[in-house]
């Protein structure tokens, strides 16, 4: 089975975010992670390989800083990885991603793609659905359990107020949701074969695209950090005086009554 997992590199969930003048995240000495949603793709691909055979390949699209991404996943246990990085993709939306993507994907055999549901920076949630749309086959979202066999899949993903179980063939685009596994740490041992393990490095021109190809749809022209949380506030006396209190501070300050 030819497994393909796409990861996205993200802040860590633990960074301080910091604004430039110009409203931009400044990532100078941010550290980054795999996306922790993609994390539950990767591991998926693996557990799927150890059952049915194959090869699982992660793809990713960023800078140069983006292999580290790859190597870890390598360390977990997949096979190979592929970067797709150029300068013209720096400032790409959900879309100009997606077609990207599925452009690469394109060109490598693939029986499942699989990542992660949404990721935690900018929670946009598209690329999944996105490139099973271009690549013209089935999807199934926040997933929490799978079961493949043969060319059939079953699923069951999670819904608002419960789950729900969907049965597709194969090929098709999954994304993982917390709780599908638990991901694996790597190894000392999968660190060391992780370096020997081929990247291969892919630029829009060799997947047949230029920057005119690929103009966003959306822009985002600044970011905002929220207010700072203000300090909570003890209200003194009984509990007749204090819910009284409290009752009119709801409603005279906070006029949420």
């Amino acid at each position: 089975m030819n497994i393909i997992v796409y990861i996205k590199q993200t802040f860590d969930t633990e960074a301080k975010i910091v604004l430039d003048g110009s409203g931009k995240i400044d990532a100078n000495g941010v550290n980054l992670i795999i996306n922790p949603y993609d994390e539950f793709a990767v591991e998926e691909g693996i557990k799927l390989k150890e059952k049915l055979g194959g090869e699982v390949t992660v793809v990713s699209i960023g800078g140069a800083k983006a292999q580290e991404a790859i190597r870890t996943a390598l360390a977990m246990g997949a096979d190979k990885g592929v970067l797709i990085s150029d300068p013209a993709l720096e400032n790409a939306d959900e879309w100009a991603n997606a077609e990207v993507l599925a452009k690469a994907i394109a060109k490598m055999p693939c029986d499942i793609v699989i990542a992660g549901r949404i990721a935690i920076d900018d929670g946009a949630s598209q690329i999944g659905v996105r490139l099973a749309e271009i690549l013209n086959v089935p999807s199934i979202s926040s997933i929490l359990k799978l079961d493949v066999t043969g060319t059939h899949v079953t699923a069951t993903r999670e819904i608002d107020g419960g789950t729900e179980t969907i049965e597709a063939e194969l090929p098709l685009v999954l994304t993982a949701q917390k709780g599908l596994n638990e991901p694996r740490y790597p190894s000392v041992a999968g660190i060391m074969k992780a370096k020997k393990k081929p990247i291969q490095t892919l630029t829009l021109a060799d997947l047949g695209l230029s920057a005119g190809d690929l103009a966003p749809k959306m822009s985002v022209q600044k970011y905002t950090l929220p207010d700072a949380r203000k300090a909570g506030q003890k209200i003194p006396g009984d509990v007749a005086t204090a819910a009284h209190e409290l009752a009119r501070l709801l409603r005279e300050e906070a006029k949420i009554l």
